[in-house]
C-alpha cells in the first residue's frame, strides 16, 4: 500500500487535479479505439540506400494505393503519379516543376495544394489530434492542423481555407509548405518501422541508411549476422574488422568505408602492395557491381588488399578459435591444413589442390601468428574503427533501438535462425560454462552483445564477449547464422563445389512444420492463430518458385534480394511486410530504377501486394501491445481519481 501511495504520488505532479486527470483518462480511453497504426518490416537492406529510402518514401506501394483510392477518376493516371512522385521527392520534384509550370506556376500550387491536404486528411485520420501535431513542423503546424480539420465543402470555411491556400502562395512559402506536408504524409503513412538484420555490407550506402534510419521517428533493428560484425568491430574485435574490411573489398565497396566512415585503408593498401606486388591475386579480384568502373590498377590493388586482409582475417579467426574452444570451432582452422610443397590443403581427409599458394606471410610451424607487418596494420585499422565518431554513432543506434529479437503485436521478429535437434526440441548452447536454450539463449546472446560494447570493468568478460560477436558472425548454428560453417577459405583457394556447402540447421529444414512454428512462438509468450514468426537471412528464391509464406502462414520469410548481388538469384528486389488494422499483407517489389527516374518520369518501383491474412474485425489500437500499456496507464490514474476523493492525496490547485 506504501509503494502504490508513493507511486500514485509521482503520478500527481503530472496530474495534479482530479480534472487533468480525468481528462487524460478521456484521451487514452478515446486513442484505445482508433484503428492501429500500420507497421511496416523490412530485412537484409545490404546497403543499397537509394532502394531502401524509395520504398520507405513510397510506403511500399501504399501511398500510390491511397492517392488511387481518393482520387479515383477525378485526377487522370499521369495526374496521380505526378502527385506520388512529389510527395515521394517534394525537393527535387519542385525544382523540376519550376522550369516546367514557369507561367501557371500560382495555378499548378493551388490545384497541388488543395490534392496534398486531401491525401494528408486521409492518412491522418486514423491518429489523435495531438499524435498528428507531433508530427507536424513547428513553422506549419498551425496552418497544416487547420487546413485539415476544416472541410473545403463546408460553405462557411470556404472561403476562409482558400484564404489561407492564396496567403502562402504569396508570400512565397509554397515551396517549403509543400516539402513539410510531403514529408508528413511520408511519416504517418508508416507508423512503426522494423528493420528485421541486416544493414550493413555489399551495397555502398549503409552510411547513408543508418543517417536516415538514426534520426527515423519510431524504428527499431533485429541484429543480423552482418550487423553484429560492425558491432563487434566498433566494441574492439579484430577478427570482426577484418571481416568487414575483407567483404568491403570482395564487393569493392570503399565508399562506405572511406566516404562514409573516413575509415583510412592506406596502411592496409601499402602493406598490400610491398607483400604482393608481383602477385596477380586472381582469386581476391572483386565482385564489383557492373554499374561502377573501375581502371585495372584499381582492380589490381583492390585484389592485394582483398587477399592481405583475408590472410589476416584467417589468423585472426585462428587465435579465436584456439582461445575459445568451447566454440568447437577447431575444424575451421585450416591454415595448417595446407601442405606448401604439394599446394594442396586437406579438408576433412580429402587433398584439394589449392587455387592460390602464394602465402609469404604463413608461417609453416606458426601458421596463426601475426608478421610484425600484419600486426601493425591490425592495429592502425583497430584504432581507426573504435576511435571513429560517425560510427560509434551509428553502433549506438543499434544498440539503443536494436535487440536479438522483438515480440510486438503477435509477431515474433528475429534475423536467421532458432537453433533446434533434429527431433524438434530447442539446442542447448555452451555460453561461458553454462547451457542456454530457447527464449533464455535469445536473452543471454542479446545480454553478450551488449557487455561486448559498453562492459568497463570485466576486461576479462569483456574480451569473451567480443570473440563472442564473431561468432555470432559465423559459428556453428549461431542464431544469427544458422548453419553449421562458413567456407570462406574454400571459396577463395579450393574450386571443387562440394567444399563450399554451408549446411543450414534443422530450422532451415522444418520452416515448414507448423508445430515447430507455434512451439517457437509459445516459448516467447505467443499463442493463437494469428501469431507469427518474421525472419529475413536466406533469400527467397522467388524466381523459381518458392513462397516467402511458411507452414501455413505461421512464419514469413521476407529477405527478397534487397541486395543487387542476390537479385539473380531471387528475380526481384525485395520483400515488405505491411502490417495494418485490416490484416497482413505482402510487398514484392521489382528493382528500383534511380531517383533521377521517380522525379522527372515519375517512375516507381514496381509492386505487388498480396494479402496474407485479414481480421474479422478491424484493429484497434486497444488490440495491440501500446494498447495494453495505456490500459495500465488508464488503471493507474483511475487510482489516482479514487486518492484525490478519499483524501489520500491532496490536489495542487
Amino acid at each position: 500500500m506504501a509503494r502504490d501511495i508513493k507511486y500514485l504520488e509521482l503520478l500527481s505532479k503530472s496530474f495534479p487535479t482530479i480534472s487533468s486527470a480525468s481528462s487524460e483518462i478521456i484521451n487514452l480511453e478515446a486513442i484505445l479505439n482508433l484503428p492501429k497504426g500500420t507497421e511496416h518490416f523490412l530485412t537484409d537492406i545490404h546497403g543499397e540506400y537509394d532502394a531502401f529510402q524509395h520504398v520507405l518514401r513510397n510506403a511500399s506501394g501504399v501511398i500510390k494505393r491511397k492517392v488511387d483510392e481518393l482520387f479515383g477518376t477525378q485526377l487522370v493516371d499521369s495526374e496521380k503519379k505526378e502527385l506520388c512522385s512529389l510527395i515521394y521527392y517534394p525537393e527535387k520534384k519542385l525544382k523540376f516543376i519550376h522550369q516546367k509550370e514557369k507561367k501557371k506556376l500560382d495555378d499548378w500550387y493551388r490545384v497541388t495544394l488543395v490534392n496534398l491536404v486531401k491525401v494528408l486528411e486521409v492518412v491522418a485520420s486514423k491518429y489523435s489530434r495531438s499524435k498528428v501535431r507531433k508530427a507536424l513542423p513547428d513553422e506549419f503546424s498551425y496552418v497544416i492542423e487547420e487546413l485539415i480539420h476544416e472541410s473545403l465543402n463546408d460553405k462557411n470555411k470556404n472561403e476562409y481555407i482558400y484564404a489561407i491556400l492564396n496567403t502562402i502562395i504569396s508570400t512565397g512559402s509554397a515551396d517549403s509548405f509543400i516539402c513539410a506536408i510531403a514529408n508528413v504524409i511520408q511519416r504517418l503513412t508508416i507508423d512503426s518501422l522494423h528493420i528485421i538484420g541486416d544493414v550493413y555490407d555489399r551495397g555502398p550506402g549503409a552510411h547513408k541508411i543508418m543517417d536516415l534510419l538514426s534520426e527515423y521517428h519510431t524504428v527499431d533493428f533485429q541484429w543480423g549476422n552482418h550487423d553484429l560484425i560492425w558491432m563487434g568491430a566498433a566494441a574492439g574485435s579484430a577478427a570482426c574488422m577484418a571481416n568487414v574490411l575483407r567483404i568491403s573489398l570482395r564487393y569493392a565497396n570503399l565508399e562506405t568505408l572511406e566516404d562514409g566512415y573516413g575509415i583510412n585503408l592506406l596502411p592496409l593498401a601499402t602493406f598490400a602492395m610491398d607483400t604482393y606486388g608481383d602477385d596477380p591475386c586472381e582469386c581476391f579480384k572483386p565482385k564489383a557491381d557492373p554499374g561502377e568502373t573501375f581502371n585495372d590498377r584499381d582492380l589490381q590493388l583492390i585484389a592485394k588488399m582483398h587477399k592481405a586482409i583475408a590472410i589476416i582475417q584467417f589468423k585472426l579467426e585462428g587465435e579465436v578459435i584456439k582461445r575459445r574452444k568451447e566454440f568447437g570451432m577447431a575444424d575451421r582452422n585450416l591454415l595448417e591444413k595446407i601442405d606448401f610443397e604439394k599446394g594442396t590443403v586437406n579438408l576433412y581427409g580429402t587433398d584439394y589442390n589449392m587455387k592460390d599458394t602464394f602465402l609469404p606471410t604463413v608461417d609453416k610451424e606458426h601458421p596463426y601468428k601475426l608478421t610484425n607487418e600484419e600486426r601493425e596494420v591490425v592495429t592502425k585499422l583497430m584504432y581507426n574503427f573504435t576511435h571513429n565518431d560517425k560510427l560509434q554513432r551509428h553502433i549506438k543506434c543499434m544498440y539503443s533501438k536494436g535487440s536479438l529479437y522483438l515480440v510486438r503485436n503477435n509477431n515474433l521478429l528475429f534475423h536467421a535462425s532458432m537453433p533446434i535437434n533434429e527431433d524438434g526440441s530447442f539446442m542447448e548452447m555452451n555460453v561461458l560454462g553454462k547451457k542456454y536454450k530457447g527464449k533464455a539463449l535469445f536473452d543471454k546472446v542479446d545480454e553478450l552483445v551488449r557487455i561486448a560494447f559498453f562492459e568497463d570493468e570485466d576486461l576479462k568478460l569483456k574480451d569473451y564477449a567480443r570473440d563472442f560477436m564473431w561468432f555470432l558472425w559465423c559459428g556453428p548454428y549461431a542464431p544469427p547464422f544458422g548453419k553449421d560453417k562458413m567456407t570462406t577459405f574454400e571459396r577463395y583457394f579450393v574450386a571443387e563445389k562440394e567444399t563450399h556447402k554451408e549446411r543450414g540447421g534443422y530450422y532451415a529444414q522444418y520452416k515448414e512444420r507448423v508445430d515447430i512454428c507455434n512451439m517457437i512462438l509459445k516459448e516467447f509468450g505467443l499463442e493463437g492463430d494469428h501469431c507469427h514468426i518474421i525472419n529475413g537471412h536466406t533469400p527467397v528464391k522467388t524466381v523459381k518458385g518458392e513462397s516467402p509464406i511458411k507452414a501455413g502462414g505461421k512464419l514469413l520469410v521476407i529477405d527478397g534480394g534487397f541486395s543487387k548481388a542476390y537479385q539473380k538469384e531471387t528475380g526481384i528486389a525485395g520483400y515488405t511486410l505491411i502490417y495494418n488494422s485490416y490484416g497482413l499483407l505482402l510487398a514484392r517489389h521489382e528493382p528500383f530504377k534511380s531517383v533521377e527516374k521517380a522525379v522527372k518520369d515519375c517512375v516507381d518501383i514496381k509492386s505487388f501486394t498480396k494479402l496474407i491474412e485479414s481480421v474479422d474485425k478491424r484493429t484497434k489500437v486497444g488490440d495491440t501491445d501500446n494498447g495494453q500499456i495505456l490500459k495500465e496507464r488508464i488503471k493507474d490514474l483511475k487510482q489516482l481519481l479514487q486518492a484525490y476523493r478519499s483524501g489520500i492525496i491532496l490536489e495542487r490547485m
